[in-house]
Order: structure tokens, then C-alpha cells, then sequence
């Protein structure tokens, strides 16, 4: 649904932004702003500090791999950055994108402009492999140091590559390659019919 409110900000972030917004979406009753990769941090500064946008906090920073989405093709980059700021003072959101390349991800960090980014990009380096330029203290949050991959990336394996065990011969935990068997796992499709639009 599409409010006054988001049509006067898509508006007024057209006008801000210039080329550096590539496009401005309305849909399901939120505003999206895509933003070149190379003014990211750029443009997080205005959206804080102009009076017209005020949007003085970061609430959620995560990445997305678009590998596959839906039964669309892909024609986008593979890889994206996502933040949701709020204004306070407006009480409004607006969520931001960003695309990455899919070799080396990379993208400045938001910690200079909004100090709550600094365990959301750290996240999003951890599981997805993206590298925050600027970041002072950009390493693994979720997984173990010697952990190799990143697990939300859409091409993990389901079970991972390595199993770690406690070896009471040793006396330490081991590190080895995975003993099970993976798995294909398959959706279940819930067709329409037989599925509230029959009388049994």
C-alpha cells in the first residue's frame, strides 16, 4: 500500500541522492532505496544528517544471496547488502540496497556513520563473505575461528564440509571430514486443488 508519506520521500531522495540512487521502490507498503555500491557510505551520511531525512538509527544491516530466487533467472549481481534506518524524529523507515560483485564482495562499512552496524556487518562477513572496507574489527562473530566457508551462502552444503568430535586419545577436539551422506532436500508443493478450494 502506498502511503503520501513514501511518495514525498521517494521524492525528496530523488532530488537528494542525484545518481547516486538507482532506483526507488514503493511496494508492500515499503520504500526501497538502491543505491550505487560506490556512494554507500556517502549517501548513509546524508540519509542521517539532512534534515529532511533524519534517519538517526540503523536497525538491521544483513546480507542476501540471490543465487536463486524463485523460478526467476537471475540477471542481478549475485550478492547484496541490506539496511532498514528509522527516524525518530519522523517516525518513518526506509530500507536500503546495495549490490556487490559475486567475486569479492565488497562494500564500505556504515560504522563511521551509524556505530550499531559494527556487529551487523561483521554477521554478514561471517556467514555470507562480504568484506566491509573501514570496518576496525572485521572477523568471524558466529562460527569458529578455523571455520572455512560461509554458511548462508545458497551453495554451502546442507551439512557442511567439516565435523569436529572430541578425541579422548588426543585429548583435544578433531577436525574432519564430513561422515554423513548429503541430501537432496526437495519443497513440499502445496497445490490449490484439494487444498480448501474443494469440499471434500
Amino acid at each position: 500500500m502506498t502511503t503520501q508519506a513514501h511518495e514525498v520521500l521517494r521524492d525528496y531522495a530523488q532530488k537528494t541522492l542525484g545518481d547516486a540512487l538507482v532506483a526507488a521502490k514503493i511496494e508492500h507498503g515499503e520504500l526501497t532505496l538502491e543505491l550505487a555500491r560506490e556512494k554507500w557510505r556517502f549517501c548513509a551520511g546524508i540519509l542521517r544528517d539532512d534534515p529532511g531525512f533524519g534517519f538517526e538509527q540503523l536497525i538491521d544491516l544483513c546480507g542476501v544471496d540471490y543465487l536463486t530466487y524463485g523460478e526467476r533467472e537471475r540477471r542481478a549481481p549475485r550478492f547484496a547488502v541490506v539496511a532498514h534506518l528509522l527516524s525518530l524524529r519522523y517516525n518513518r523507515r526506509v530500507r536500503l540496497r546495495t549490490f556487490l560483485d559475486d567475486e569479492g564482495p565488497v562494500v564500505a562499512s556504515l560504522t563511521e556513520v551509524w556505530n550499531s552496524a559494527d556487529w551487523y556487518e561483521r554477521e554478514a562477513f561471517d556467514l555470507f563473505g562480504f568484506i566491509f572496507e573501514g570496518h576496525k574489527d572485521l572477523r568471524r562473530l558466529l562460527t569458529d575461528y578455523g571455520f572455512v566457508g560461509h554458511p548462508f551462502r545458497k551453495d554451502f552444503p546442507i551439512s557442511g564440509r567439516v565435523e569436529m568430535r572430541y578425541d579422548p586419545d588426543k585429548r583435544r577436539v578433531v577436525y574432519e571430514p564430513v561422515s554423513i551422506e548429503p541430501r537432496v532436500l526437495v519443497p513440499r508443493v502445496i497445490r490449490e486443488e484439494g487444498y480448501g478450494g474443494r469440499d471434500s
